[in-house]
């Protein structure tokens, strides 16, 4: 059975700095890209970052290149979000997911999922 249990978030402050967590477990974690979603109140759930299988190569939402990061380890099977210089409409709740041989920015095309974590940013 697959699993990915998200940790970190919270809350933060404009400006600051807060980091995501994704590990994975059930799965061939090597075989997968990985991505971060977030879906604010009342939105839909939009693409945020997401890295290949072989960390060499990520793709970012326009609206947070040069301020987000993200990155793996794969002897940790675990995905990371850095998130820095946050604004309040960063408020959301993240999702990480696990993309089987792609790191698309489409949720639909995921195959798993974390269970989500609440960030708000406030002034």
């Amino acid at each position: 059975q697959v699993h990915q249990v998200q940790s970190g978030g919270g809350l933060g402050q404009a400006g600051g700095a807060l980091r995501l967590s994704c590990a994975a477990s059930g799965l061939t974690f090597s075989s997968y890209g990985g991505g971060w979603f977030r879906q604010g109140p009342g939105k839909e759930r939009e693409f945020v970052a997401s890295i290949c299988e072989t960390r060499d190569r990520t793709y970012y939402a326009d609206s947070v290149e040069g301020r987000f990061a993200i990155s793996r380890d794969n002897t940790k099977n675990t995905v990371y979000l850095q998130m820095n210089s946050l604004k309040p409409e960063n408020t959301a709740v993240y999702y990480c997911a696990a993309d089987l041989w792609y790191y698309r920015n489409n949720p639909a095309t995921y195959d798993y999922w974390g269970q989500g974590t609440q960030v708000t940013v406030s002034l």
